[in-house]
């Protein structure tokens, strides 16, 4: 899927994109909304790929050297999702502030076309999970240094780029992070996608919802936020996949997106770890295959041996049909720092 050319051009320096720009109908102001505070100013959402101008974490950006970046976000100190166990924000936070930098400095500096499609191949973390303490130094400020890594282009096209991070608050290292992605046009995507590439009519065919798993079980605080429902075998669940809601389906997509994915996986690893609770402190996800709406998706979950600082590992796998497992996780977990 990637380019065979490579080019070794940089994108133009000196656009900064900076809170004054972002003024209008496109910034957001104070506020709140259910039990997320929405803070302002923040990025146009749709250079973040967000319908809802709440779900937007990030607040700017500015080139630091070449291919380097350095993205300014604001976690909200309650959100109506990814809400703080004790004490401290939940992973899917940092990964969702991650995600919202792929289309960003697509679109803001490769000068990806809104339209075009970013397509996952690889994403790993791993944090300090002290670092994710609601009352940390720097309060709701997170900072993100990106270096682009192993751009491709077909012609003057972008159409592969690795995302190097390293994630800090108030100047303390809290992450680091690297993902791959490669960027269709609408006409290729649609060609990929065979038949599959209307989103409404896919989110219509949709797999009914079943019954989920207790929240507590998987780390989540109300039913409709977890992503699991039991069979009738232990460590084994179906993917809940709730085309209604409001964070993983804001805007409609064809395909269970990857978000969800992860945060299915960890919710996974917690129900493995059940009655302990646990963080999630590092992740290596690869993605081969898109899981489809229209399709039962039963994920695995299987204990692994500890690793070299003998954290708990587990390995998470998203199943559809008799093809090999559209994601694979492998997931690392620590337990609660104590107060």
């Amino acid at each position: 899927m990637y380019g065979t050319d490579h080019s070794t051009a940089m994108p133009k320096t000196g656009r900064i994109a900076t809170n004054a720009a972002l003024t209008g109908p496109l910034a957001h102001g104070t506020g709140t909304t259910g039990t997320t505070t929405l803070l302002a100013p923040a990025v146009p959402k749709q250079l973040v790929h967000k319908n809802a101008a709440h779900e937007v974490l990030l607040t700017g950006w500015r080139p630091t050297g070449p291919s380097a970046y350095r993205v300014s976000a604001r976690w909200p100190r309650r959100h109506r999702i990814y809400g703080a166990r004790r004490g401290l924000h939940d992973p899917q936070l940092l990964l969702e502030t991650i995600r919202q930098t792929f289309p960003l400095l697509s679109h803001a500096v490769f000068d990806v076309p809104l339209g075009h499609q970013l397509i996952w191949d690889q994403f790993s973390y791993a944090l300090v999970p002290e670092g994710l303490s609601v009352d940390a130094p720097g309060g709701e400020e997170v900072e993100l240094d990106v270096v682009c890594q192993d751009l491709r282009r077909r012609g003057t096209r972008v159409t592969a780029l690795t995302l190097a991070y390293v994630v800090s608050r108030a100047g303390v290292p809290l992450a680091t992070a690297q993902s791959r992605f490669t960027v269709q046009t609408p006409a290729v995507y649609q060609r990929l996608r065979a038949g599959r590439g209307d989103a409404p009519q896919q989110m219509s065919r949709a797999v009914p919802l079943t019954f989920p798993i207790p929240a507590a079980r998987a780390g989540r605080s109300a039913p409709r936020d977890v992503t699991l429902a039991a069979t009738d075998r232990s460590h084994r669940w179906q993917l809940r996949v709730d085309t209604a809601h409001p964070a993983y389906f804001d805007h409609p997509v064809d395909h269970v997106p990857g978000a969800l994915l992860l945060d299915a996986a960890g919710q996974a690893a917690q129900a493995l770890a059940c009655p302990a609770p646990v963080l999630a402190v590092a992740m290596e996800c690869e993605f081969s295959h898109y899981v489809e709406l229209d399709r039962p998706c039963w994920v695995e979950a299987l204990t692994l041996l500890p690793d070299s600082t003998r954290r708990d590992r587990a390995r998470v796998t998203f199943q559809q049909g008799a093809e090999d497992p559209s994601c694979a996780l492998t997931v690392t977990l620590a337990p609660f720092p104590r107060d």
